[in-house]
């Protein structure tokens, strides 16, 4: 009887430390999130400037272009290399031209496209824009956005992972493009784009952020 009980004691510990070890390695690989807007002020951010086009409401951050259309960067103060954002964010169009923002990161400067591109007069949203020809490598283009996208106006939440070379982007939780490139290596601070020459409002909400 001994011997039996000795044989099974070990399919025992191991069925009772599984539960154990699946909650550890989940904790290991979820993200160590901080807020990168905390609701209430620019803290973290460079507020050079600022005023003029970034305000917040009911905990919302809300850039709006000037009557001179002159456009903005909400800078953060830090500088990241490789990180998770998070955010949700939402915007209405009110004239042809479209809204124009964006989440530009990295040294040289890489940006997500959140609206209508200005080089294409296009909606490129979730798409990676590299300044370079081409401007929107076909590799990076998030050809599925309107699909993931829920309808204008409407929260959407975008998930942005810049590690090593490469950079993904989910909407709604699903994966919308990836872009691979070496040049990009360079840590930087993230900005928040309004664009110039555009009438045009945008909002965010819940931001945050985890170095990798």
């Amino acid at each position: 009887m001994k011997t039996r009980f000795c044989s099974v004691l070990p399919l025992l510990l191991v069925v009772l430390l599984a539960p154990v070890r699946a909650a550890s390695e989940g904790a290991a690989t979820e993200p160590q999130w901080v807020p990168l807007f905390n609701g209430k002020d620019l803290s973290g951010f460079k507020r050079e400037g600022a005023a003029a086009f970034w305000r917040i409401e009911d905990g919302v951050l809300v850039g709006e272009n000037d009557a001179a259309k002159t456009g903005h960067y909400l800078w953060t103060e830090k500088a990241y290399g490789d990180f998770v954002l998070e955010f949700d964010v939402r915007w209405t169009t009110t004239t042809p031209r479209g809204v124009d923002t964006g989440i530009e990161m990295r040294q040289p400067r890489l940006q997500l496209q959140l609206g209508v591109s200005g080089s294409l007069r296009v909606d490129m949203t979730g798409s990676f824009y590299t300044g370079g020809k081409p401007a929107y490598p076909e590799a990076g283009q998030a050809k599925t956005a309107k699909e993931l996208m829920h309808p204008e106006g409407q929260w959407n939440t975008f998930r942005i992972q810049a590690k090593g070379d490469t950079f993904t982007c989910w909407i709604n939780g699903t994966k919308a493009s990836e872009y691979t490139d070496p040049k990009f290596s360079g840590a930087a601070p993230l900005g928040l784009q309004i664009h110039g020459g555009v009438e045009m409002k945008v909002e965010f909400r819940n931001l945050r952020i985890a170095e990798q």
